[in-house]
């Protein structure tokens, strides 16, 4: 079973995708992972990566491509995959496609967690973090004891850049006009498929899992 998980970001594509993946025996493929993987390997895709990533700049589709295929001709992914986080264009998805096709393997689902675009916002700006323990709070899902106190050891909480309001609304434009477009491509590939995501975690899963297994 081979499948691409969609969704903007705060859907928790990534919780689900890890938790299905162990649930199911399949391999869970986060972009930056792999990533992080063949640098540290130093593989030949892996060294030709570390190149674009020290200058800050995009890593090709190519690559990333590349890197799979690498897991497929190795036999890593012959129990079944999970791609969250790739692809997130039309051109990523097209060549993903040509690959997979030229190794002779079908993506079974492409699986579109819907979030609204104010639950996102709630979620992502509501993050906060310890900088001494790396403890994770959520605002108003799991709060600390304290206002703005880690439990652990009564730091300051922090929240990342990347969580600020002003930031989660532009990181949904880019979404909307990169990566949506493709639902639209594997609707037209008939694969696709939605997972109400707006619920709590455990009954995401539990749709999640009642989806996978009636396409069986």
């Amino acid at each position: 079973m081979n499948l691409v998980f969609l969704g903007p970001p705060g859907s928790g594509k990534g919780t689900q995708a890890a938790k299905l993946s162990e649930k199911l025996g399949l391999v869970h493929l986060s972009t930056g992972d792999m990533l992080r993987e063949a640098v540290k390997r130093a593989s030949e895709l892996g060294r030709k990566a570390e190149e674009y990533m020290k200058r800050g700049e995009l890593v090709p589709d190519d690559l990333i491509i590349g890197l799979i295929q690498d897991k497929l001709r190795d036999g890593e992914l012959d129990g079944g995959f999970i791609l969250d986080g790739f692809p997130r264009t039309i051109p990523q998805a097209e060549g993903l496609k040509q690959m997979l096709e030229n190794n002779d393997i079908n993506l079974y689902k492409a699986i579109l967690f819907q979030v609204d675009d104010e639950e996102v916002v709630r979620r992502l700006s509501g993050r906060w973090y310890c900088p001494q323990c790396s403890a994770g709070y959520n605002y108003p899902a799991q709060m600390p004891r304290v206002e703005g106190r880690c439990d652990n050891d009564d730091t300051e909480l922090q929240r990342r850049p990347d969580d600020e309001e002003s930031v989660v609304r532009n990181r949904l434009k880019v979404y909307l006009k990169q990566t949506k477009p493709i639902e639209d491509f594997y609707r037209g590939e008939s694969i696709l498929t939605e997972v109400p995501a707006q619920q709590p975690p455990e009954k995401v899963f539990e749709a999640l899992v009642k989806e996978v297994s009636s396409q069986v």
